[in-house]
Order: structure tokens, then C-alpha cells, then sequence
């Protein structure tokens, strides 16, 4: 059962070296995640769910990499033939396990961002049977609409879309992650929405309240960025 979770997104300017000089901008998001990830310790399995082309789970010789944006970052620096590489959700999440030490024997499950939320829910219940105690990573960004100098540039949706979203995260409410409308997801360009929902279906397998708290909601390049942290109310399980 789903006994934590750390919801984080997963910019490659996370990663101080992709961002240079631009770096300290992003200092503040950086300590919000290692906070959230920091609560994931001490569980039977933790896995990584983050937005991919396709939802998958990925073995243990896949790899993390930055090479496709620029930076010679790959972790394990030696792979296999056969290996694969993480999709960017998942290579940003390893980067954070690692920064706290929590990588070894993690797993690593891409969700398709078109997954319906059907799919989702019922992804999130499977992982959150997978072992007795279950923490979850979910990686996702908000909203790329949130000014003229966004990716999707400015929509007038995407700020209410994000605070709606902050809003459940900080409550621990899955029903309202659940509910997330994927049509408007798509248009406001939340990468996150799928993995939200993987979040929903586990919080929500076996009925139990969970303790939600939001750490960061900002938007630094039109982009929603949201962390938080949940835990299973009255503690461990």
C-alpha cells in the first residue's frame, strides 16, 4: 500500500549544470524537492512515475541522461547494448533520488501522457499492491501557459488549472487529482496530469486519508513548477 509520496517537476534546468550562470534561479525549487524526496525513506519499494510517450515500466540496466539537451550527464556512465534511456520525467527523478541517496533498488515506470484516467487510476492502484510499503516520486510539471514567454504561450487557464492542482496536493485530495480533465490538461499543456492521477489511484487503493502538504507553486518561465509532500494520515502504517 501507498504509505508516502513526493510529487516534484522535472525541468532539465533542475539540474544546476544545465542551467550555468541561470542556476541559482531555480535554488529555492531545488531544496522544495530534496525536502519531498527526503520523506520517501524507509519504504519496501520506491518508484519513480513520470509522463513518457508510452506507460511502461523500465528494467534495471535503463539509464539516466541529459546528452539530448546538451549536457554530457549519464548515469550509469557505462550501459549495455540493449539498455535504454529514461524518458526526461524519470531521468529527472533518478537525479533527485540520488541527490539524496536513495536510488539504490528504485524502480522507474513511465505513464503515456495521453493515458485516459481510467488507465492512470488503475496504474496508481497496481503500484500501490506491488509491495506492503510503497512510496511513490511523481514527476510532473504544471501548466506551460502561464505568460507570453511561456511554451504554450499564455492561456488563460493555465493559472486557475495550476492553482486547482496546488490546491489538491496541498489537501491530499486524489479525488481532485482524479478528476483532472484531460482535454484541459492538454490544452493548457500540463505534463503532469497523468502522473497526478497514477498518484490519485494508489492514494486511494485501499481508502485511507493522506496528509498533504505544498512546498512550492510557482511559475519562473511560464511553467507551473509544484512540490509537495504526502503521507499517510496518522503516520506509518
Amino acid at each position: 500500500m501507498l504509505v508516502s509520496a513526493a510529487v516534484c517537476p522535472h525541468p532539465p534546468l533542475l539540474v544546476p549544470e544545465m542551467a550555468g550562470e541561470a542556476a541559482p534561479e531555480l535554488d529555492a525549487l531545488r531544496g522544495a524537492c530534496d525536502r519531498a524526496v527526503r520523506g520517501l525513506a524507509g519504504a519496501d519499494a520506491l518508484i519513480v512515475v513520470g509522463g513518457g510517450p508510452e506507460t511502461r515500466a523500465y528494467g534495471s540496466d535503463a539509464y539516466a541522461t541529459l546528452r539530448q539537451y546538451g549536457l554530457d550527464w549519464t548515469i550509469p556512465t557505462r550501459v549495455t547494448r540493449d539498455a535504454e534511456a529514461l524518458p526526461l520525467s524519470l531521468t529527472i527523478g533518478f537525479w533527485l533520488l540520488e541527490r539524496q541517496g536513495l536510488g539504490a533498488g528504485a524502480r522507474y515506470q513511465a505513464v503515456g501522457f495521453d493515458a485516459s484516467p481510467d488507465d492512470c487510476l488503475a496504474l496508481g492502484r497496481e503500484l500501490a499492491e506491488s509491495a506492503d510499503r510503497v512510496a511513490l516520486l511523481v514527476m510532473g510539471d504544471g501548466s506551460a501557459c502561464r505568460s507570453e514567454k511561456a511554451p504554450g504561450y499564455l492561456d488563460e487557464r493555465a493559472a486557475p488549472y495550476d492553482e486547482g492542482v496546488a490546491r489538491a496536493l496541498g489537501q491530499g485530495d486524489a479525488g481532485a487529482l482524479a478528476a483532472l480533465d484531460p482535454e484541459l490538461s492538454r490544452a493548457v499543456r500540463a505534463a503532469g496530469r497523468a502522473a497526478w492521477q497514477v498518484l490519485a489511484g494508489a492514494a486511494a487503493q485501499d481508502g485511507d486519508a493522506f496528509t498533504g502538504e505544498l512546498l512550492t507553486d510557482e511559475a519562473p518561465y511560464g511553467v507551473g513548477y509544484l512540490v509537495a509532500g504526502w503521507s499517510r494520515a496518522g503516520g506509518p502504517a
